[in-house]
């Protein structure tokens, strides 16, 4: 099986044309808006959103300021994007598409993570943690919230925070300490709960 098979045996096109979404939210990330307070998100700041679906971040970025690149399997969920992006007469990149496959011409100063790391199948990741490393700019941020899902199978996928300190290991990535690690519960997945965390590209 190759790894765009491996990617796309979940239907994601026909889950965004039945709007059988449940891992939306139905508004912004919690998370994202407690890191916005923070002033977390600079303008002028490039910023991406691998598997951004329906992501209503990927707009409040570019209102902020930021040159926002999302990226998407589906052609449903980023017609949406380029939809709500055509209102708010903001500019952003749109790539509809296998996200493994593209190198960026620029590097990111940030990504955020919310729900590719859980939705590509486990043996995927190690090799979406090189894409990081390498669309990220040294001391660039990845904001993530890691799916917690003590159940078997996916998607979403179990992502353990054991499993994801051995897939960012400290050679690459400058963790929080563990005070700094939130869990942000999700209510329309049986409040499983999603851990908040900013890594760093060393």
């Amino acid at each position: 099986m190759t790894d765009e098979e491996n990617r796309s045996a979940f239907d994601w096109e026909t889950r965004f044309i039945e709007n059988n979404t449940p891992w939306e939210r139905g508004g912004l990330h919690p998370a994202f808006e407690a890191w916005h307070r923070q002033a977390a998100f600079r303008a002028g700041e490039r910023a991406a959103i691998p598997g951004c679906g329906r992501s209503p971040e990927l707009l409040a970025l570019a209102q902020a300021g930021l040159a926002v690149t999302g990226a998407d399997l589906s052609a449903t969920a980023m017609a949406w994007q380029r939809q709500q992006s055509d209102i708010a007469a903001r500019s952003v990149e749109l790539i509809t598409g296998d996200v493994l496959a593209w190198q960026p011409e620029q590097a990111f100063d940030l990504v955020y993570e919310q729900t590719f790391l859980c939705a590509i199948h486990p043996r995927l990741r190690g090799r979406y943690e090189q894409c990081l490393t390498r669309w990220l700019v040294p001391g660039g941020r990845l904001y993530a919230l890691f799916m917690q899902k003590p159940e078997r199978g996916g998607p979403p996928f179990d992502c353990s925070l054991e499993a994801m300190r051995t897939l960012f290991p400290a050679e690459r990535w400058i963790w929080p300490d563990a005070r700094h690690i939130r869990a942000w519960p999700h209510p329309k997945l049986n409040d499983k709960a999603e851990l908040g965390a900013v890594l760093i590209k060393r």
